[in-house]
């Protein structure tokens, strides 16, 4: 579904205003950046304001007849390309209808947008597919890509598009905008989604809407139970069938990040309150051959995870626990 924000978010104004400041603008756009920083609210706001009849610095207008259209979600001029459910690839279909749209007049007698999130879901064919259109692109037209990995996109899209990096905020105001939208949160739970969240304000949103606070408690009890021989890698991968993968991985990647950096002293304590222990309790045990090369591991399924690999999850959370329970057990 496309944003319906009407600005950017705070922490992209400055990028804003240059952009839209601008005289004239490419006919293709990478916004690119973390994950959940903005970038399709950020998109979305710059389509309504392309299309929009009076638009101003400041955003769309939101009441003339092309934002009335777009804010029903029938606008004839605006097309959005996604995966059919989330996960799965961009197919060369989507990308054909993408080229059959913009052949056409424009049926409101403006400009023509297409959003196409996230880029890097195309799959091989599809992105061939989009290059004619990025090589021969029609007046008025604008294709807006958006990507959390713009590293597996085709160089060749890559650069056929104007790159606009989207970046984070500062913590300050990633705190200040995430009170704003959790008042009910304290201040304590807030800072670890936000942790979690690696700075992100909205996968921060969306990780309380997972309810991860939770969830997490329930991992970290189970990884320090683990280490002490209260319960079994098989076990514990059981227990954790609910848990959402994606939350693992990152956490073990940052529990993993904050112990290399515990093993050679460039953290006095580590950053995860809830793990502190563990992680000093594993950084005084283990050599630094032994946690490069767990990090080599997790990183390598980690990639496998995000290009969609066919992992049994079962299977790899056993081999995961195991390997990191002998992070412990060597001295």
């Amino acid at each position: 579904m496309l944003e319906q924000a009407r600005t950017p978010l705070p922490w992209h104004e400055p990028v804003w205003g240059a952009l839209v400041g601008q005289p004239h603008f490419a006919h293709a756009y990478l916004f690119c950046g973390p994950a959940g920083a903005g970038k399709r609210a950020f998109a979305g706001a710059f389509a309504a304001w392309l299309m929009c009849d009076t638009p101003s610095a400041q955003g769309a207008c939101q009441q003339c007849r092309s934002c009335l259209l777009r804010q029903a979600g029938s606008h004839p001029d605006l097309l959005l390309i996604e995966p059919e459910e989330a996960g799965k690839a961009i197919r060369v279909d989507a990308i054909r209808q993408l080229v059959d749209f913009i052949s056409q007049t424009a049926q409101q007698g403006g400009r023509k947008v297409v959003v196409l999130h996230p880029a890097e879901a195309m799959n091989q064919n599809a992105a061939n597919a989009l290059l004619k259109s990025l090589e021969e692109p029609t007046a008025e037209t604008y294709l807006l890509l958006v990507s959390d990995q713009p590293s597996r996109l085709l160089p060749t899209i890559r650069s056929r598009c104007r790159v606009q990096p989207l970046g984070l905020p500062a913590e300050q105001g990633a705190q200040a905008w995430l009170q704003s939208e959790l008042p009910d949160v304290d201040g304590a739970q807030r800072s670890l989604l936000l942790q979690m969240a690696a700075g992100a304000p909205l996968k921060a949103l969306d990780l309380k809407a997972q309810d991860a606070i939770t969830v997490r408690e329930k991992v970290v009890e189970g990884v320090k139970a683990l280490l002490k021989g209260q319960i079994s890698a098989p076990k514990l991968a059981e227990q954790w069938n609910g848990v959402a993968l994606e939350l693992l991985l990152d956490w073990f990647a940052a529990w993993t990040l904050e112990l290399l950096k515990l093993n050679q002293g460039a953290l006095e304590t580590a950053n995860s309150a809830d793990m502190d222990k563990v992680l000093g309790y594993l950084a005084q045990r283990i050599n630094v051959s032994e946690l490069l090369d767990w990090q080599d591991w997790l990183l390598q399924h980690r990639r496998q995870f995000d290009n969609k690999a066919n992992l049994n999850r079962q299977l790899f959370l056993e081999k995961l626990l195991a390997r990191w329970k002998m992070l412990a057990e060597r001295r």
